[in-house]
């Protein structure tokens, strides 16, 4: 089992306290975390005028995405 790989992957915990009461670098900390996961979901598929398919990532979505985060970021309470 590769436990303790999957526990190195999350944020520290002063990292989501500071990022919770507002900080703006510890904010960025969090949005450079989940980066990959948000370019995943905005990844779409396009097709040209030959039909061919092309992936490409939704500029929008990933902003919106991104955005929503921080919106939960500054609403989560830290215990």
């Amino acid at each position: 089992m590769e436990k303790s790989n999957k526990c190195s992957k999350l944020l520290p915990y002063h990292i989501i306290a500071a990022a919770a009461s507002g900080d703006v670098e510890a904010i960025k900390e969090v949005l450079k975390h989940y980066e990959g996961y948000i370019a995943a979901l905005s990844t779409r598929m396009l097709y040209d005028e030959c039909g061919n398919p092309h992936y490409c990532v939704d500029e929008t979505l990933r902003r919106r995405l991104e955005t929503k985060l921080i919106t939960k970021i500054l609403a989560f309470e830290v215990a």
